[in-house]
């Protein structure tokens, strides 16, 4: 895994940063790459790229790599999990390979292919390349939303460029990219604790690519010319006759083993829950000797919510002695988890979106210091297969209601700070610029829009939770694990798995029994139902692995520290949450995310 930035100019002025620049904005994200480095300029374009080195570690992987004649230049981040079908179309069309690295076969395809190539690729990316010839560049992001990136055009010394990063602090390096914030984006953090909102960042004009989004801009005139398009899922790969049991246990066995090729070190998290419990079964009958992670709070800590902070690591080990995986524990103490917190902040450049991406970091810190690069883990099951009781039985008994306004009632189902609360939580100035949360509902009526079939309206709301919910998911792993120099890597987020479940029937993922007892990932519980413990099998879904409802409290006073806070919050807003931390929770941590937040970038 890696990161990369780019800076390109439009018509015909010279890029208006120099190599030292380059390296200075590359180099923020050296923890996405500590491996190799490399910059690639020419009068109207410049990249750097971080290596985090997976597959063929020499140094002839080394990016930015541009074919041949020049013509085509590209920055990578991410893996293939059909590299050797691309490679065996390539072959066959005579093209030569120089390395055994994915960033050559996809740039290869890019060279035969262009633009089409994209559907063709199986795997987590995000890239960019750059077509000196055309003048032109695409930035590209899988459909999952697995791999992040976010650019900005705007003026630059009387012209136009192209600024891109793996991550905004990269952009914002850039020295004539402006840090603002965009107050429709942070008003909408408070709501849904989501750091994007459609194309939005938290930063003013600084865009992130969606899901399966590509922009290409022309780049010759004075003005860039600019389209986007979306690559989709694939049709499902399912043989007739095949039941929902067999395909999916085949889907999730043929993406893990495709997610284990690596010439580093591999390992799983393992949470106890189904999910990475059903990875970490298939990867330990790959994989001799596999390692296996837990990170949770420590025993000691009192229950919250009648739910023992334990349970996770319980769990876990019970999975580990039925596959005899060689299991650890990373523990996450009060302490610890404020640390943690005030400097991923500080380092991301943005605020947390849970409270668990301090654990997933402290796991991935523990199995690098252990020799291990890559890791498994299960993210996606429950937005694919139906594992969210409590908002698919609202979203049940709205479909039931017929009300026609599935997007909004989506953002009243899932809210941290209600829509009424936000002009007593927002300042007045703040409150006027972010239009009175007009974007934020019209981004989840179009959001919905976009996945509605009208064939079966609870597929359409879980279509939705995969849309939202797992970009911003997969965001949190891609960045709580890469600031330790880990690859996380997602084998039932994967577009082949994402198309079978989506073709599946809700019988077969969500249902409400006559007595009104609901059975969630129902196909997926049926097809590891053997081979796992039975009490992981049957588990519920499980919330945050940590107190912090108790632990916010302690980093209180940067609300009143941060001049950001005190602009954008009320007064009675921060006193509120300051008499009662562990009462306001749901207000706290925003609210707190947002001070340090702001305190990183505005004092």
């Amino acid at each position: 895994m890696c990161g990369f930035v780019g800076v390109v100019a439009c018509g015909d002025r010279s890029v208006s940063v120099s190599e030292r620049d380059v390296v200075a904005m590359r180099d923020r994200l050296t923890r996405r790459g500590p491996d190799d480095a490399g910059v690639w300029l020419d009068s109207h374009a410049a990249f750097g790229h971080r290596r985090l080195a997976v597959l063929d570690p020499t140094p002839a992987g080394r990016q930015p790599m541009a074919t041949e004649d020049g013509r085509f230049v590209l920055v990578y981040n991410g893996e293939l999990y059909n590299d050797a079908e691309v490679r065996g179309e390539l072959r066959a069309r005579g093209v030569r390979f120089r390395t055994a690295c994915d960033t050559e076969t996809v740039l290869r395809a890019i060279e035969a292919w262009g633009s089409a190539a994209l559907p063709r690729l199986r795997g987590m990316y995000a890239l960019a390349w750059y077509d000196t010839f055309e003048r032109r560049v695409v930035l590209a992001r899988d459909p999952l939303g697995i791999k992040p990136l976010c650019w900005w055009l705007g003026p630059v010394d009387g012209g136009v460029e192209l600024v891109f990063a793996s991550e905004v602090t990269g952009v914002l390096a850039h020295p004539s990219v402006p840090a603002r914030p965009d107050w429709v984006t942070v008003s909408a953090y408070l709501t849904t604790i989501r750091t994007t909102l459609e194309d939005r960042t938290l930063f003013e004009n600084v865009r992130t690519l969606r899901p399966g989004e590509q922009v290409e801009l022309g780049l010759g005139g004075t003005e860039p010319r600019a389209k986007a398009a979306i690559v989709t899922l694939p049709p499902p790969e399912r043989s007739d006759g095949a039941d929902a049991t067999r395909a999916t246990r085949a889907a999730i066995e043929g993406s893990v083993r495709a997610h284990l090729r690596s010439d580093v070190p591999v390992c799983t998290l393992l949470s106890g829950g189904l999910d990475s419990s059903a990875c970490a079964l298939i990867a330990s009958r790959e994989l001799a000797d596999l390692r296996s992670y837990c990170a949770g709070a420590s025993e000691d800590e009192a229950p919250v919510g009648g739910v023992a902070q334990s349970e996770d690591f319980a769990f876990a080990r019970l999975v580990s002695e039925r596959l005899g995986t060689r299991h650890a524990e990373a523990v996450v103490s009060r302490e610890l988890f404020g640390e943690r917190w005030r400097w991923m902040v500080g380092e991301l450049g943005v605020p947390l979106s849970t409270p668990n991406e301090t654990a997933i970091y402290e796991v991935a810190s523990r199995l690098r210091a252990d020799g291990c690069v890559v890791t498994l883990s299960g993210e996606g099951a429950d937005e694919l297969f139906g594992g969210y009781d409590a908002p698919l039985r609202m979203a049940a008994a709205h479909v039931a209601s017929g009300d026609a306004d599935p997007g909004v009632f989506q953002l009243l189902a899932a809210q941290w700070t209600a829509l009424e609360q936000k002009p007593a939580v927002l300042s007045a100035g703040a409150w006027r610029a972010c239009g009175g949360d007009s974007e934020l509902v019209a981004s989840y009526r179009a959001a919905f829009e976009r996945v509605r079939t009208g064939a079966d309206p609870l597929s359409d709301h879980l279509r939705f939770h995969r849309l939202v919910n797992l970009e911003g998911l997969l965001r949190r792993l891609d960045t709580a694990t890469m600031l330790a120099s880990v690859e996380g890597r997602t084998p039932i987020a994967d577009v082949r798995v994402a198309a079978l479940a989506e073709s599946l029937p809700m019988r077969d993922r969500f249902v409400i029994a006559g007595d009104g007892t609901a059975r969630t990932k129902i196909v997926l519980r049926a097809a590891f139902s053997e081979d796992l413990p039975r009490e992981v099998v049957e588990r519920p879904k499980a919330s945050f692995p940590l107190p912090f409802q108790r632990w916010v409290g302690d980093q209180i006073g940067v609300l009143r520290q941060s001049a950001f806070a005190r602009e954008a919050f009320t007064p009675e807003a921060i006193e509120t949450v300051c008499a009662d931390t562990e009462k306001s929770w749901t207000l706290a941590w925003p609210m707190l995310n947002l001070a340090m937040w702001g305190q990183r970038w505005w004092g």
